[in-house]
């Protein structure tokens, strides 16, 4: 069977550039987007968990995926994240993207209030009625405190708009049930499952460490893809420093894709409150880091 790919294969969840006064800033976006997609990315993620969607209002959002498609054209796919714990909130959000000229949603299940299995079917079900573009379910339950259960996946999978799952369960036996009952097309959303996924039928990844090194993660699907195996696991293991130092060394990633980006002399900016920026040592060791890899 041939694993779709509604938006390609290396996507990048995109920081959302902020000025120093911690304005939008739409240029810095542009410029970013531009390099991302130039280096290998496939699609681009925006006001996700590491766009930091819970601070950028509606209008906001609506500007970055505008801005972000007049970069990218039609280079790359752009799916905008609309997610909130407010069902209709959600629509609006859709809606939104929808007229801004996004190609998919990206929909978190909604956080906080926990709801049943049941009214998480009917919510992403409503978003998926009400807008024309395809959707991504967000599956994230560290953060969102509830599961998209593998069985609710495979019945909302009959919806025609729902397409993807951006998949950070850490559940690989669910996420296979789901693989082997579904045409849903699956992105690795945590970068140390990228091969993983995409050796048992997933159709990419939607990465937070590809803001900093967008073509050594494609590397590693690319060469897989190319059917070398062992050296596809060699890149993987590579990059595993800079995935466990960006992601796993308690800091949220648009802390610490931010904070190597800027010291990159690349388009990022300050995070907004509630974070805070990364200290001086925390930043020169993600750097620190990097150089190792780029220098493998």
């Amino acid at each position: 069977m041939t694993t779709p790919r509604p938006f390609g294969r290396a996507l990048c969840a995109m920081i959302t550039p902020f000025t120093d006064a911690g304005a939008l800033d739409l240029d810095g976006a542009q410029r970013l987007a531009d390099r991302l997609v130039t280096e290998g990315c496939d699609g681009l993620v925006l006001s996700g968990t590491t766009g930091e969607a819970p601070t950028t209002t509606n209008a906001e959002k609506a500007a970055l995926v505008t801005a972000v498609r007049e970069a990218v054209g039609e280079r790359a796919s752009v799916v905008a994240g609309v997610g909130t714990f407010d069902t209709r909130h959600t629509v609006e959000l859709a809606l939104a993207a929808e007229k801004a000229g996004a190609d998919g949603l990206l929909v978190v299940s909604p956080y906080y209030s926990r709801p049943p299995q049941d009214a998480l079917e009917a919510h992403f079900r409503a978003v998926a009625d009400a807008s024309g573009l395809p959707i991504v379910l967000y599956d994230i339950p560290a953060r969102t405190g509830t599961r998209i259960e593998p069985d609710t996946m495979i019945r909302l999978a009959e919806h025609p708009r729902i397409v993807a799952v951006k998949d950070c369960s850490y559940d690989f036996l669910g996420t296979q049930k789901v693989l082997g009952r579904t045409e849903l097309a699956y992105y690795a959303g945590c970068d140390e499952h990228n091969l993983a996924l995409y050796a048992v039928g997933a159709a990419g990844y939607v990465s937070t460490v590809a803001n900093v090194v967008p073509a050594r993660i494609r590397a590693v699907i690319d060469v897989f893809e190319a059917g070398d195996t062992p050296v596809s696991a060699r890149l993987q293991q590579q990059a595993t420093p800079l995935i466990e130092a960006m992601m796993s060394a308690g800091l949220p990633g648009a802390v610490t894709a931010k904070a190597l980006l800027n010291a990159l002399g690349l388009p990022a900016g300050p995070v907004r409150a509630p974070f805070r920026p990364a200290d001086r040592e925390t930043a020169d060791g993600l750097l620190a880091v990097y150089e190792q890899l780029m220098s493998a």
